[in-house]
């Protein structure tokens, strides 16, 4: 991931990826400011408890978070809430839960629940073991303590563009969010959201620290087994200082949600993901077949995360197209994943990646193409 010398990098990775230009000057200047860096304050200094109430304030502006919400900044990234969720929802390992499975990561949100919840599993997986729709709402037990979904599937290219409004009876929406908090609004009480948890890699800040906002009527429900590090009846009674919190971590993302209200809000952020992906999209959809996706249904088509190849997959136009990518400094294409790299290299639009350098992105992908087909 480190561009040739002299070559700007731009970073496409699914994450962690970079943060806003205008944001990583910011956080540069943390460390030259007169009062002590964020990243050396004590989690219970008056100073630092200043920093955690601004960034509650910047977030609840920002996603228009009602009050009837806590949020809290915890540890153990999205596999963490993997576990914490049923362990807060559920008083006992009986209680059903429904997981709507759309794709790889609420596959596995699935699986870990089951040490501590009963899952029904709703899922759209293929045979072939891929995914591409998102599972019927009309198998949803609602007996459930809540229903779970992935809104963005960073593997697969599933978005959920709007969260679905299942009714007022329905069971509380529990939401991972991890990779498109922040770039669409959320209608809270409309969709009857109950969790909805990010990890702050993909848009709101960097690697070690899990927002999680939590509706009041669900905290105090956890099983005894359930940490203090990941019990939320802890966590807010102790005012999010129960233990040592990321306090740097939490700053910056203060300052990223100071950003995008300053950019315009989530609405711009929205505005600008979709003329990102729409513009990767259009090429491939119009390449004759040189790059494809495996998303035909362009109502679901993740703005987050492109998959595409290219050739059909062909394994030797694909390296000679990521080595001279890299020469450009464009980055990030093909990652490691825990199932490997899979078919697909993926273009991710997160909010730190500016629709410029998109353009240059795509730019490179119709030169490329039109090199091998002459």
């Amino acid at each position: 991931l480190v561009p040739p010398p002299g070559v700007p990098a731009m970073n496409f990775s699914p994450g962690p990826t970079n943060l806003p230009a205008s944001v990583e000057a910011e956080v540069k200047k943390l460390f030259d400011n007169e009062r002590m860096c964020s990243m050396y304050l004590s989690h219970r200094s008056p100073e630092f408890v200043d920093i955690l109430a601004e960034t509650n304030r910047l977030a609840r502006e920002t996603m228009q978070i009602p009050d009837n919400y806590e949020i809290l900044f915890m540890h153990g990234g999205g596999h963490g809430q993997f576990a914490a969720v049923p362990m807060n929802l559920c008083a006992k390992k009986e209680d059903k839960v429904t997981y709507l499975v759309n794709g790889t990561w609420s596959k596995r949100a699935a699986e870990e629940a089951r040490k501590f919840a009963t899952p029904v599993v709703v899922s759209s997986e293929n045979e072939d073991g891929t995914f591409t729709s998102n599972p019927s709402f009309e198998n949803i037990d609602m007996d459930s303590k809540y229903i779970y979904l992935c809104s963005n599937e960073t593997v697969n290219g599933i978005e959920m563009h709007r969260l679905p409004k299942l009714g007022a009876d329905s069971p509380p929406l529990v939401i991972d969010a991890s990779s498109d908090f922040s770039t669409k609004p959320i209608e809270w009480a409309e969709s009857n959201v109950g969790v909805l948890y990010a990890c702050a890699s993909k848009n709101i800040g960097h690697p070690g620290l899990t927002m999680v906002v939590i509706r009041n009527d669900l905290i105090g429900n956890q099983q005894p087994i359930c940490p203090g590090v990941f019990c939320y009846k802890t966590n807010v009674e102790g005012c999010n200082l129960w233990n040592t919190i990321p306090t740097f971590n939490v700053e910056v993302v203060g300052i990223v949600m100071k950003w995008v209200i300053a950019q315009g809000g989530v609405d711009e952020m929205e505005k600008r993901s979709i003329a990102k992906s729409t513009m990767v999209y259009n090429l491939v959809d119009n390449s004759n077949g040189f790059y494809s996706t495996p998303l035909q249904d362009k109502s679901i088509r993740s703005r987050m995360n492109v998959p595409f190849d290219i050739a059909g997959g062909d394994d030797e136009i694909t390296k000679e197209f990521l080595v001279e990518a890299w020469e450009q400094g464009i980055l990030g294409l093909r990652t490691l994943t825990p199932f490997g790299v899979g078919k697909y290299l993926r273009a991710s639009l997160y909010n730190g990646v500016s629709v410029e350098n998109t353009e240059k992105l795509v730019a490179f992908m119709e030169k490329f193409m039109k090199s091998k087909q002459n």
